[in-house]
């Protein structure tokens, strides 16, 4: 049997060394990154069966990761491994391209399963948040409207501005001007009827942008 090929992307070095170890029986591990970012450059060189990637990374989250990684290779299958049991982000996650959702306290038990059942074509759900996940996306994506009402473009913007990269970093993160990171910015702000940059951070967290 062929092993699938699976890149994992966590920004903690020893839960991804710990995975590693969980799938080397079952799996080709092709890469192992620590960031939104680093797993888009794995992803286009690499062309994984299988990408196990958390919500909440650094640089660019899991969700608009697996968006942009949707878009370009849309064969490859995304399960997101999180510490987060909202039924409504797991709903966000699988609106975004996912296969599978589990949690990483379960990971031990779940992990092998799920790439098993997403490599054959199917989702998987950790029982976790089944339940809720069903009525979540049930009610359709209206709970979280706000974060949906930016660009992708913007999201990026947003993220990296709440995990306090300046205007210079920020361009040359996305490969921008920060003149137009600077109006990027402002039309978000004025957009959601933000004042501060305070309060742009807490609105990033809220929507789990970062």
């Amino acid at each position: 049997m062929i092993r699938p090929r699976v890149i994992l992307a966590d920004d903690h070095t020893l839960l991804l060394d710990a995975f590693r170890k969980l799938l080397m029986d079952e799996c080709e591990v092709v890469a192992a990154v620590s960031d939104g970012r680093a797993l888009l450059e794995a992803t286009a060189t690499l062309r994984p069966d299988v990408v196990v990637v958390d919500i909440a990374m650094p640089l660019l989250n899991g969700i608009d990761a697996a968006r942009q990684i949707k878009q370009t290779l849309p064969d490859t299958r995304i399960i997101f491994l999180t510490m987060n049991e909202d039924p409504d982000l797991a709903a966000e996650a699988f609106r975004a391209g996912a296969s599978g959702y589990l949690l990483k306290r379960s990971a031990a038990s779940e992990l092998q399963t799920a790439i098993r059942e997403v490599v054959m074509h199917r989702s998987y759900v950790t029982p976790l948040v089944t339940e809720g996940l069903m009525g979540s996306m049930l009610r359709g994506p209206a709970t979280r409207q706000a974060p949906q009402e930016l660009t992708p473009r913007q999201r990026e913007v947003v993220q990296l501005v709440a995990e306090g990269h300046s205007m210079k970093e920020v361009g040359n993160i996305l490969n921008i001007a920060p003149r137009t990171v600077a109006f990027h910015k402002y039309r978000i702000m004025e957009q959601l009827n933000i004042k501060t940059t305070a309060e742009l951070i807490q609105f990033a967290i809220k929507h789990h942008i970062i």
